[in-house]
């Protein structure tokens, strides 16, 4: 079948126990290898050596051939399209996930390629975004910008890059670090470098343009 005929199909018509748990590890994760085992609401991936098992519910996206018309059977049927039932065991996938809270592995997309080689993971690197405007709030954990009307909360760690008039005296004197908040403040204007990851922004970096007047 030709590329074109490749057809994303959103299941459904699938139930995961504890579906409601939120991705801690917010990066987007890509496993290649091939299908051990699979069933409604899970499936089992031999990469390289190792054996992973993802859970699968209505959100996962599967990218297989034959899809859309098996979609638009059961549709006709009133049924539902499982994972199952686009996938089989042997065959070659690749894998987009994230890692959720216990351990457990979500796959966000399931798609069936020619070859898996040997198999192989990796950690796809997210889009930069960048938004600015007015900071509302800021924690040492969170910074709350108001852009274009909007409110806009991100969140700050250590990595976080801040860039403001006088922080690297600031951050000297402190040892090297120096907090969001001694740099940043209520009523600046910011530029905000970021990610969204599994729907949470990360602040990559943030640059005082415009100190709020006193």
């Amino acid at each position: 079948m030709s590329r074109a005929g490749w057809v994303v199909l959103v299941l459904t018509a699938l139930l995961l126990a504890g579906s409601g748990s939120q991705a801690l590890a917010q990066e987007t994760k890509t496993a290649r290898g091939t299908v051990t085992a699979v069933s409604g609401d899970s499936l089992t991936v031999k990469v390289r050596t190792q054996e992973m098992k993802f859970n699968v519910d209505e959100k996962t996206h599967v990218i297989a051939a034959g899809a859309g018309h098996k979609a638009a059977a059961a549709k006709t049927e009133n049924k539902g399209v499982g994972v199952q039932d686009l996938i089989k065991t042997g065959q070659a996938v690749e894998v987009k996930y994230h890692e959720m809270s216990g351990g457990a592995m979500h796959a966000a997309s399931v798609r069936a390629i020619a070859t898996a080689g040997e198999g192989a993971m990796s950690t796809d690197k997210p889009a930069v975004k960048h938004a600015s405007g007015k900071v509302k709030s800021v924690a040492a954990d969170s910074l709350t910008i108001t852009s274009s009307g909007k409110d806009m909360t991100f969140t700050v760690d250590t990595k976080t890059n801040v860039v403001a008039q006088g922080a690297g005296t600031k951050a000297a004197k402190s040892g090297g670090r120096l907090p969001i908040t001694d740099a940043v403040k209520e009523g600046d204007t910011v530029s905000v470098s970021y990610h969204d990851m599994a729907g949470t922004m990360h602040a990559a970096s943030v640059h005082v343009t415009q100190k709020a007047a006193k």
